[in-house]
């Protein structure tokens, strides 16, 4: 029978880079530019104009304040924690930068660089989703897809050792596993216009409102938020999109139109023999009613 899986160490893990940088007696050197890259486990995709120049400009003027945090890779080395101060000291012009070294493994790296970035401001809704999903398919030993399906599990049993470990993967974040599962896990099913949304700043409260029209409406509501129509706004047409518009009783109108002698008189001769011919194809039980 095999041995139960034990999950990560996470007391060596938790509190990211910056913990582990604050420790005294962990020598700060300093490494071209060039020989480093991004690290595989980076949870963020995307890295605003806007933000990286504004760290861009703090750099100018003071400098690289907290180092990156690298691991040996080959002949270069791989970026765990700080990718966007890489990014903005290439910008301002730097050639090198202060890391710290340290030899991670991939799995040890992957959950750094998670709560690195998680612990960090501007990550989208999506890229946060994400992150946190990675964080708990890394505690649990899991596949995404398979960490997925479990957090939903397990927020409707009772807490044990999976649960735990959660909660202490999830402490530095400032949100629980089980809020995160069962209020932000659903946005990974939405519509991928809603996602891309996202990824451009949509906020959640409002996406929200729009995935619960019909799919048709959804481009034109979005259009509608990122315009600057309010989540109220947007709540109200949705509830109008959902009222069911009632359709006129065909049969009554014919009736009625039929039986005007205001309509009848303003017909030319080759409309009433349109009319004419087309009276002629009434069903039997119609015409037994007429005649």
């Amino acid at each position: 029978m095999s041995g139960k899986r034990k999950g990560p160490n996470l007391g060596g893990l938790l509190g990211a880079s910056a913990a582990l940088l604050a420790a005294p007696d962990l020598p700060v050197r300093t490494l071209p530019v060039s020989d480093l890259a991004p690290g595989q486990g980076q949870p963020r995709r995307a890295f605003p104009a806007t933000g990286l120049e504004s760290l861009a400009g703090s750099i100018r003027e003071h400098g690289v304040l907290q180092p990156l945090l690298v691991r040996p890779s080959g002949t270069t080395y791989e970026i765990v924690a700080g990718e966007r101060r890489w990014r903005a000291a290439q910008l301002v012009g730097l050639t090198e930068v202060p890391v710290v070294v340290r030899t991670l493994s991939d799995h040890e790296a992957r959950i750094m660089a998670l709560i690195e970035n998680l612990q960090r401001e501007n990550l989208n809704v999506i890229d946060e989703v994400d992150a946190k999903l990675d964080l708990a398919a890394a505690t649990l030993h899991l596949e995404r897809n398979e960490a997925r399906s479990r957090l939903i599990r397990l927020t409707k049993e009772a807490a044990g050792e999976e649960a735990a470990a959660l909660a202490a993967a999830f402490a530095p974040l400032g949100e629980s596993w089980l809020s995160f599962a069962k209020n932000k896990l659903r946005v990974l099913g939405w519509p991928d216009a809603v996602l891309d949304a996202l990824r451009r700043g949509l906020p959640l409260t409002v996406a929200s409102v729009i995935v619960a029209a019909p799919a048709e409406h959804m481009r034109r509501l979005i259009t509608l938020a990122e315009g600057g129509a309010s989540r109220t706004e947007l709540k109200q047409e949705v509830e109008r999109l959902a009222t069911p518009v009632e359709r006129p009783d065909l049969a009554t109108t014919a009736a009625r139109r039929l039986g005007s002698r205001r309509f009848l008189g303003g017909l030319d001769e080759a409309q009433r023999k349109e009319m004419d011919r087309w009276l002629a194809k009434m069903p039997a039980f119609l015409r037994n009613h007429v005649d």
